[in-house]
């Protein structure tokens, strides 16, 4: 037995965690996609979504 424990050990610190995003930032992304295109379709401007693309104008000359 203690064996096949060290070998669940060892197999648990080399297998590698995949790299997909954890489920929170997957809702908090669907979230704001939904509130963005909603606010589009009734024409009103919310504050964040001035925001990201405020964020986004300034991303692109900061790199180059």
């Amino acid at each position: 037995i203690l064996i096949f424990i060290a070998e669940l050990f060892t197999i648990a610190r080399l297998w590698k965690q995949p790299n997909c995003p954890s489920t929170d930032e997957w809702i908090k992304k669907v979230w704001c996609a939904m509130e963005y295109y909603s606010s589009i379709k009734k024409n009103e401007v919310l504050p964040f979504a001035t925001t990201l693309m405020d964020l986004e104008d300034i991303m692109p000359s900061e790199m180059s």
